[in-house]
């Protein structure tokens, strides 16, 4: 990339392990492999690799002695790091290995071989999820292991689960939709099977609205359709004969509270955990 102004020669941001970029100016467009991985301070340089990280983030290799154009790739950045070491991180249930500390989210989908209307997300501990676009840079090097998740991108007007849930809902069998309306985005768990011999139907859809700021704020009650009454006696279920509209259908509102909530900890997992306690311990009202 040529500099701006009048001076002629030409600049490059190169990264270390850390991928901590720095400016480094070449007086010819053209520099070796060697002399990237010199300037950059990678020493011995045959222990190195000069890795060249594409406006669409692919990597290409550039050899110790190969010429490479600085004008001829549109490249701007270029990673340096020891060719002598191996990185393992997980993708889904697979464990793989990456020869470099630096790789972008565009190897990253090559890797994970994800179809095009699915989206990979990293896990961070105690963080909301993140999202991983083909040109973002991730440093394998940090502490712990890596970890993705790939998730279709399953949304409605918009919005989408956080990843967790996503991966929590799909790795236990769940079939779901997102609906929004009036503002309000609610997960609808479908054909969920209810306890043996306890309603009056073996399974039923559960919803369950999601406040603004979730995950960081908490869910209070759930909601089921169609309606269930007690085995045997008809009864309705105690704090259960309040209903809501939502998504073009009446659902009765299991009134359970929820007190307390951990940010960053909490979420679907908990939600569908207090779902299937209520349902266990439903009595009528007046019931002991």
């Amino acid at each position: 990339m040529k500099s701006q102004g009048k001076d002629p020669r030409f600049t490059v941001l190169i990264a270390d392990e850390n991928l901590d970029f720095k400016e480094h100016v070449f007086d010819d467009p053209k520099v070796l492999g060697r002399q990237l991985i010199e300037v950059a301070g990678g020493h011995p340089v045959d222990e190195h690799l000069a890795i060249a990280i594409l406006p669409n983030g692919d990597f290409e290799d550039i050899r110790l002695d190969e010429s490479y154009d600085l004008r001829g790739h549109g490249v701007e950045k270029v990673f340096v790091a020891r060719s002598d070491r191996s990185f393992r991180f997980k993708i889904d249930d697979s464990d793989l290995e990456w020869p470099r500390a630096c790789i972008s989210g565009f190897v990253l989908r090559q890797l994970a071989d994800l179809p095009a209307n699915y989206n990979l997300w990293q896990e961070v501990p105690g963080q909301h999820d993140r999202k991983i676009s083909d040109t973002d840079m991730i440093n394998l090097a940090e502490a712990g292991v890596e970890r993705f998740v790939s998730l279709i991108d399953q949304t409605t007007e918009g919005d989408a689960l956080p990843s967790k849930d996503q991966a929590f809902l799909a790795s236990h069998g769940f079939d779901f939709d997102v609906v929004v309306e009036g503002g309000n985005t609610g997960t609808i768990l479908k054909s969920v099977t209810l306890p043996a011999d306890r309603f009056s139907h073996e399974t039923a859809d559960v919803l369950i609205l999601l406040p603004k700021g979730y995950p960081d704020c908490s869910p209070d009650m759930f909601y089921v359709s169609p309606k269930l009454t007690l085995a045997g006696t008809g009864q309705v279920p105690k704090a259960c004969k309040a209903e809501l509209r939502f998504g073009g259908r009446v659902w009765q509102r299991w009134s359970r509270h929820n007190n307390a909530w951990r940010p960053g900890v909490d979420g679907l997992r908990t939600m569908v955990a207090r779902v299937q306690t209520a349902l266990a311990e439903a009595r009528p009202d007046g019931g002991s």
